[in-house]
């Protein structure tokens, strides 16, 4: 366990500071995919059934009021629905933004040991150019699996949304 964490350290050192940013996004990012996992697979159940409980509890389903009030147990729904989805898809976009930022630092870093040397220190120049590649993979990495995840529970939620407007019908 001390070799994998000592691993896993060093990686981050030569990564520079932006790969720990990185490894904080990742992480809530992470969270909160999984969150929306634990609610549409135990959460989400128990709300449909309250909302169409709440829908054919109802007398009539035909008026205009009654229309207001679908409308509203729908907007309802939606909210729980997408609740985090926009801020997972930002975190998405952000990690491969900051492995360019890592990039970015990488290089000046080579710059500076190419002005204080003269362009003649190749070991020091490769350190600078690891440092500017690792951010950059970790955040393609990092954003590829977000997209993936992101994508699936998007789905998830559009089905769910179009389930539930099916269920809460005037037609009986």
């Amino acid at each position: 366990m001390g070799g994998f964490l000592e691993t896993i350290l060093a990686f981050m050192d030569k990564g520079g500071n932006v790969l720990w940013l990185i490894a904080i996004l990742v992480f809530v990012m992470w969270t909160l995919i999984f969150e929306r996992l634990w609610f549409f697979t135990f959460v989400w159940r128990k709300e449909v059934f309250e909302t169409i409980n709440a829908w054919e509890s109802r007398s009539e389903r035909k008026s205009w009021n009654a229309k207001q009030i679908r409308s509203q147990l729908l907007s309802v729904s939606r909210e729980d629905i997408h609740a985090n989805l926009n801020v997972i898809t930002t975190l998405v976009a952000l990690c491969p933004l900051l492995g360019l930022l890592g990039t970015v630092t990488g290089m000046i870093e080579v710059f500076n040991v190419m002005a204080v040397t003269g362009g003649g220190d190749a070991k020091s120049m490769a350190g600078g150019v690891e440092r500017a590649t690792i951010p950059t993979m970790a955040g393609m990495v990092a954003a590829l699996s977000g997209l993936f995840a992101n994508t699936y529970i998007q789905r998830i939620a559009d089905r769910e949304q179009e389930l539930l407007e099916d269920q809460l019908t005037s037609d009986h």
